[in-house]
């Protein structure tokens, strides 16, 4: 009997505030609204999926 291992859809992504040029990793599937750590700037808000992200994407960590 083979075992497989479910790979999960959803990754992490690096943001940039556009406000102050902080980068900062945030989860795609987020529940809760992303503000910038350093600013306050709001960069992602939850649609009950995948988030709508405000902000500029530096990369997709897989």
């Amino acid at each position: 009997m083979q075992e497989y291992i479910k790979e999960t859809k959803s990754k992490f992504i690096k943001l940039r505030c556009p406000k102050c040029k902080n980068e900062q990793v945030m989860f795609g599937k987020t529940a809760t609204k992303v503000k910038c750590l350093v600013c306050g700037k709001l960069l992602a808000v939850p649609t009950g999926g995948k988030a709508k992200i405000k902000s500029q994407i530096l990369e997709i960590l897989e």
